[in-house]
């Protein structure tokens, strides 16, 4: 899947080491990078839609963040995510296998 970052500050994080433990602490870091790696190896989105989702599970946001999915780092935060391709289905949902570009927005906790 090509993957694209919402600013350059937030692809230096994601993709260098040292820096991701820097600002999201070892643990979270670690996690980081395996739902990045999974994320780049994976062919479409549709390979993390449910049930499939384990163990990241990733799901469609809704309210004011529809459009957007989510993916578990390490609780409370999320990696959120738009898909920047794919087509919708009969029923307005967005067809995953269809998403094979994303664009990684923010590795935050929104529940607060």
């Amino acid at each position: 899947m090509d993957i694209m970052f919402s600013s350059n500050r937030l692809r230096k994080q994601l993709s260098e080491s040292r820096i991701i433990e820097k600002d999201f602490g070892r643990d979270r870091a670690k996690r980081l990078r395996q739902v990045m790696a999974s994320l780049r190896a994976a062919p479409n989105l549709g390979v993390f839609a449910p049930p499939y989702s384990k163990p990241y599970r990733c799901h469609e946001l809704k309210g004011n963040r529809k459009g957007q999915f989510a993916l578990d780092v390490k609780h409370p935060f999320r990696l959120t995510l738009c898909p920047m391709d794919g087509n919708d289905l009969e029923d307005g949902k967005l067809n995953w296998q269809t998403i094979t570009v994303i664009q990684i927005k923010k590795v935050e906790d929104y529940h607060g």
